[in-house]
């Protein structure tokens, strides 16, 4: 009987002159979360890619808020994908990319990924209000920009149509948590082969 793989587990905690964040993750989760950032609106977005992407996240951002959102959104951003980076390690015998279309009631949001090792990161949420619940909706893009950085992960995120904004934004939080899920899970064609020809991610 074979043993099982061992988990695939990241802490990441980043402290600035602006925020400061506690991370822990773990990629073989049951999608339980522990999520605080001051921003009630994107803390549901967060515990709902924990859930839907299946990864456990514990997550602290204590942010200057009084300033405005834009630091802590930005940071978690790159923090979270600092600690997928740290988790994946070499990157070895996983799918590498993944894509997902995501059904919000009246919204169609889209996802793609790749854990390609380079930096791009392109997001049209069709929101036009300033606000989305708590959360300054153009700081969004700041987000998975932040992500994709701290990843080296390539990032594309579109709403295709819909009218609610908070179907909008959860559309694309659901279908980014489902791609990533597909692009860090482990293929057993592959093996333990790195699924790349440059020999390195």
């Amino acid at each position: 009987m074979s043993r099982a793989a061992p988990k695939r587990t990241a802490s990441i905690d980043r402290d600035t002159a602006e925020t400061s964040i506690a991370l822990r993750l773990t990629l073989e989760g049951t999608g339980r979360y522990t999520v605080s950032t001051g921003i009630r609106f994107f803390d549901h977005m967060l515990e709902l890619f924990t859930r839907h992407g299946a990864f456990d996240l514990q997550l602290s951002c204590k942010g200057d808020l009084d300033v405005d959102q834009h630091h802590t959104v930005e940071d978690v951003g790159i923090a979270l994908g600092e600690a997928f980076d740290k988790a994946l390690g070499d990157k070895r015998g996983i799918h590498r990319a993944g894509y997902f279309l995501m059904p919000m009631d009246e919204t169609l949001g889209i996802a793609a990924v790749d854990l390609s090792g380079r930096v791009a990161c392109k997001v049209k949420t069709k929101v036009r209000t300033e606000l989305v619940g708590d959360l300054q909706s153009e700081l969004v893009e700041d987000f998975f920009d932040g992500f994709a950085r701290g990843a080296r992960a390539n990032v594309h995120l579109k709403v295709m149509y819909g009218r609610s904004n908070h179907h909008k934004l959860e559309a694309l939080f659901k279908a980014f948590a489902r791609a990533l899920r597909v692009a860090c899970s482990r293929d057993r064609q592959l093996g333990g082969m790195l699924p790349s020809t440059k020999g390195l991610l």
